[in-house]
């Protein structure tokens, strides 16, 4: 059948993407290539010699330093950026509006500086190792307190390491923030394989279960024995993964893009009917916020599910493609009305866009989703019933959808605490790193 009515389209778009890996929201230096080999977009980095006797699971120092010829180019490339017609209506349904986009571009292209962000990241201490074949970059700082709790956080799409760099602080010096000594954290931040400064894979299988598996042997490797794990977006996927998969040492996970949505709503949802009867006024809020993402603003992961490589020329190839395809999901997925400028600076989105585009990981990074091909919403999809570790969930008023407390207790059995915040969005860390540094101290506070 060639063509669908638009209540059948509907309804196989909303179960497609329903079923997809719907997930937003993650510094820049090279990881060291065999002698010769081309970076991201044709520079090319110093050989690093390695002993016959070096091991696999040796930490290495990690330097980032960008070629200044792959910034100029990168200027060169926005400032011939060809624009397609204004939209046709005067709101944000067609997506991103062209004059918002050519002010961030111009932007980009005229007085916005990479290295700021560069030095930021240098002044932190980062490492590669390899695991299961593949170079991973992460981010490790230790607090100056005693019995630091260590704690691991994972990023999402179309975040990176970037997007928790601001909550280092508030997580590793409590005192300096209002905290007490005894919240400190150890802070573990990898780059996700495909993302950054992680090795992109060159073949297929890095799913989260996968990925799950090797965050544990980077905290092994690191020498902890006992350690909490945190995300949102592709992060809370990946530690609802690790408390299924419960490796040693592993104490508990907190989330704040929880697995809550129970069958009978997926069903519904997937349907494109009416909500189910007997819904509370926040379920169904929840409902109907799932309904608009799904039916309105999910295309981005039906093309990244089905096509990551297709979509991925045009956004490796065209600086300003690459940089809408980014912004429109800060414009939805931040606590700001559409208005990411409100909670991020220009400054701070394009370090994040930039650090894709100088990495080439436009297309290695949206291959994620192809490999998940699930529902991250789902309390059954994501098996959320087997985890036996203690939970915790905050609830930000700018997520895709505000779990309720009912739905969280029923997909989590050993849900050890649950809060609603005021503030906040998707990129809760982003947004909101003091007020999510907060939460995490309070829930993880049963566990140390």
């Amino acid at each position: 059948m060639l063509f669908e009515s638009h209540h059948q389209f509907r309804r196989s778009s909303l179960a497609l993407v329903f079923g997809v890996a719907i997930l937003g929201t993650c510094l820049v230096a090279v990881p060291a290539l065999p002698a010769g080999a081309a970076t991201s977009h044709g520079a090319r980095s110093t050989p690093v010699e390695k002993s016959p006797t070096a091991i696999d699971d040796a930490i290495r120092p990690f330097h980032i330093s960008v070629p200044e010829s792959e910034l100029l180019e990168l200027r060169q490339r926005v400032l011939a950026t060809r624009w397609p017609d204004k939209e046709t209506v005067t709101d944000q349904t067609q997506g991103v509006q062209l004059a918002k986009i050519q002010g961030l571009v111009h932007y980009w292209g005229t007085d916005y500086d990479w290295r700021k962000a560069e030095a930021r990241l240098n002044a932190l201490p980062q490492f590669v190792t390899t695991i299961d074949g593949l170079d991973i970059h992460f981010i490790h700082v230790r607090s100056r307190h005693p019995n630091a709790m260590p704690l691991l956080i994972t990023h999402g799409w179309p975040g990176s390491v970037l997007e928790l760099e601001k909550t280092i602080g508030p997580l590793t010096d409590p005192t300096a923030y209002g905290g007490s000594a005894e919240d400190a954290f150890d802070v573990v931040i990898p780059s996700m394989p495909g993302y950054g400064f992680s090795q992109r894979p060159t073949g297929s299988g890095w799913n989260p279960e996968r990925i799950g598996r090797a965050w544990a042997v980077l905290m092994q490797r690191l020498g902890y024995t006992r350690y909490v794990s945190q995300g949102g977006d592709w992060g809370s996927v990946i530690a609802d993964v690790m408390a299924r998969q419960a490796p040693p040492g592993l104490l508990g996970i907190h989330v704040n893009m929880p697995a809550t949505v129970p069958d009978d709503v997926v069903k519904a949802l997937n349907d494109g009917g009416p909500e189910p009867a007997g819904l509370s006024a926040k379920e169904t809020a929840a409902y109907e916020s799932l309904s608009e993402f799904f039916g309105k603003n999910a295309g981005y992961g039906a093309m990244m599910v089905t096509r990551p490589q297709t979509v991925g020329y045009g956004l490796s190839d065209s600086p300003a493609g690459l940089a809408a395809w980014m912004y429109d999901k800060f414009a939805q997925w931040t606590y700001s009305g559409g208005e990411p400028e409100r909670s991020l600076t220009p400054d701070e989105m394009l370090d994040d866009i930039t650090l894709y585009w100088l990495t080439n990981s436009a297309v290695s990074s949206a291959r994620l989703y192809w490999e998940n091909n699930n529902n991250n919403f789902s309390a059954s999809a994501q098996r959320t019933g087997e985890i036996s570790l203690p939970v915790a969930v905050t609830v930000f008023p700018g997520e895709i959808y505000r779990a309720p407390r009912t739905w969280a207790t029923r997909a989590y059995p050993h849900l050890i605490y649950f809060n609603e915040v005021d503030k906040g969005g998707h990129f809760a860390a982003w947004e909101e790193p003091e007020l999510f540094a907060t939460e995490l101290r309070a829930a993880f506070r049963s566990l140390r």
